[in-house]
């Protein structure tokens, strides 16, 4: 339960990406991590642990071995962004006496969940001090907005099938005074700074409510972002944890996962890939040697994976279901929107039965069309083998999401072994894993 009330913890302090990213910043701190920035030239030292951030949305830690013989890379990958509203630039709409929020969807959330439910607002935000401009961070924590419901009275067919349009059906409802209303000054007086200084903000909705654990014998864990924050959080406890003195273990969290990773910090950028050679450079490796390192890599896309639902089994593969509580799982798909092979898979189970972790598959039925994940668009960067896994949770993408409490320690042990291992393989397919 210490395992599961950490994870908790984890999650409520990490509403959004941004949120995120400081949670693991601080934790790293405290672990004596050094923060580096891309901005400035690195130096690094053997035995050394690092970070650095991109957009504050993103981070990238790795630790150096005292020496190294041949170099190899253990990257670890999650995300740091989940499925919400994003508030727009010009925030307030005024009818009837109501004041609501102009938002528009960040990803592909399950909509109805967000109906009815209260809800707060996190993000940050840019103040102007002069002539120096200044990022804060902000979660007004509380509940403050709500999307209501439309009542059966008035829609019959309510329960017979609904679609809902975000700029009529998903605004969320945040005042009544009209006249007065204004969003900056409402978040400055929070902020604790003038409504001038508040120049912009990138403000998300999120659902406040604490995870919880239930059951006949509590064998569920349920609360908002477990997509991706639990494995987020078990990577980095197995990171954190672990210890290797062959390899640079790296861990990653990216952002803007949910749409599609293509932008400056998230998946589909240059990050993993500045980060890894610019570590070889200060090691005093380039060239062809570089790129032989991390042909010898391997990565963990580190991402939760859909559970066989209680009340729809026939959604699932017939063979390929995996069930809560029964280990960590691996994912595989035939047009690979997931990376798992023969190889990489073969490594991490083994590594996982080394470690005494339940492992099981995952394939999405034949016909049905699955989401994608961090895997595959990090390898149009960073060509290293890959293995895409997650935990079996139901309810992806709703605001409050549900897994198994057993399979958080399964996550942290397997991917403590592998950060743990150091992997050697030959031309020919042979692979060898040692501590």
């Amino acid at each position: 339960m210490e395992k599961i009330q950490a994870c908790a913890e984890f999650i409520e302090q990490s509403p959004t990406a941004f949120q995120t990213v400081e949670t693991i910043r601080t934790r790293l701190l405290q672990q004596g991590f050094m923060e580096l920035h891309e901005n400035q030239r690195w130096t690094l030292q053997r035995q050394g642990k690092y970070f650095t951030t991109r957009n504050h949305s993103s981070l990238i830690a790795f630790t150096l071995p005292a020496e190294i013989q041949e170099l190899t890379y253990n990257i670890c990958a999650s995300h740091s962004d989940v499925c919400s509203f994003k508030i727009k630039p010009e925030s307030v709409l005024n009818r009837g006496g109501y004041v609501r929020l102009n938002t528009e969807g960040y990803g592909g959330m399950l909509c109805s969940t967000w109906l009815d439910r209260p809800l707060s607002i996190a993000g940050r935000a840019m103040i102007r001090c002069g002539s120096t401009l200044k990022e804060q961070l902000f979660d007004l924590k509380e509940p403050c907005c709500l999307i209501p419901n439309v009542a059966i009275h008035m829609n019959r067919q309510a329960n017979e099938g609904m679609s809902w349009n975000k700029q009529i059906d998903l605004l969320p409802l945040i005042g009544m005074d009209a006249e007065k209303f204004d969003f900056k000054a409402f978040l400055s007086k929070r902020l604790g700074c003038l409504q001038k200084e508040l120049v912009y903000v990138d403000g998300y909705l999120y659902n406040p409510q604490k995870c919880v654990v239930w059951g006949e014998n509590k064998e569920f864990f349920s609360g908002p972002r477990l997509d991706d924050l639990e494995m987020a959080f078990a990577s980095l406890q197995g990171f954190l944890e672990s210890t290797n003195e062959r390899s640079i273990n790296v861990f990653g969290c990216f952002d803007n996962e949910e749409v599609g990773s293509r932008t400056r910090q998230g998946a589909a950028s240059t990050f993993l890939a500045d980060c890894l050679t610019r570590i070889a450079l200060a090691l005093g490796i380039q060239g062809e040697d570089y790129f032989a390192a991390l042909a010898r890599s391997l990565m963990v896309s580190c991402d939760n994976a859909h559970a066989v639902h209680p009340n729809h089994p026939e959604k699932a593969d017939e063979l390929n279901r995996p069930m809560p509580g029964k280990g960590i799982v691996i994912k595989f798909n035939a047009a690979q929107s997931y990376t798992s092979d023969a190889f990489s898979a073969a490594y991490f189970e083994s590594l996982c039965k080394e470690a005494g972790v339940l492992t099981q598959t995952f394939c999405n039925r034949s016909d049905l069309v699955g989401g994608g994940t961090l895997g595959n668009i990090s390898a149009s960067q960073v060509s290293v083998p890959s293995v895409d896994v997650g935990l079996a949770q139901l309810a992806m993408h709703s605001t409050f999401e549900t897994g198994a409490t057993a399979d958080i320690g399964y996550a942290i042990e397997a991917l403590r072994a592998f950060f743990d291992h150091t992997i050697r393989m030959d031309g020919s397919g042979t692979l060898v894993f040692s501590k």
